[in-house]
């Protein structure tokens, strides 16, 4: 394979790197910033949406049911607190 040298900003450099971190721990080896760049390119690195999220929090049903019937009875009775604010509806 041919190597080539590419001019990156050390920003971008620091990326490459938490991402060669991130996938050396997926796939337990070491990995290549050509590897890096391949892994990108095929789209197989998950952004950072909302819905990466998904599943991803391990609560019991008593946990969530018991999650659920506080914020039912808050929206019900109109007290609803985001990020310490009250909020009247």
């Amino acid at each position: 394979m041919a190597s080539k040298t590419v001019k990156i900003s050390n920003e971008n450099y620091v990326w490459l790197v938490h991402l060669a971190a991130e996938l050396q721990k997926r796939y337990s080896k070491q990995i290549s910033f050509d590897e890096v760049i391949s892994t990108l390119k095929e789209g197989k690195i998950k952004s950072n949406k909302i819905s990466d999220l998904a599943g991803s929090w391990n609560i019991s049903e008593k946990e969530a049911e018991k999650m659920k019937k506080n914020m039912r009875k808050r929206w019900k009775n109109g007290k609803f607190y985001l990020f310490r604010q009250r909020f009247s509806y």
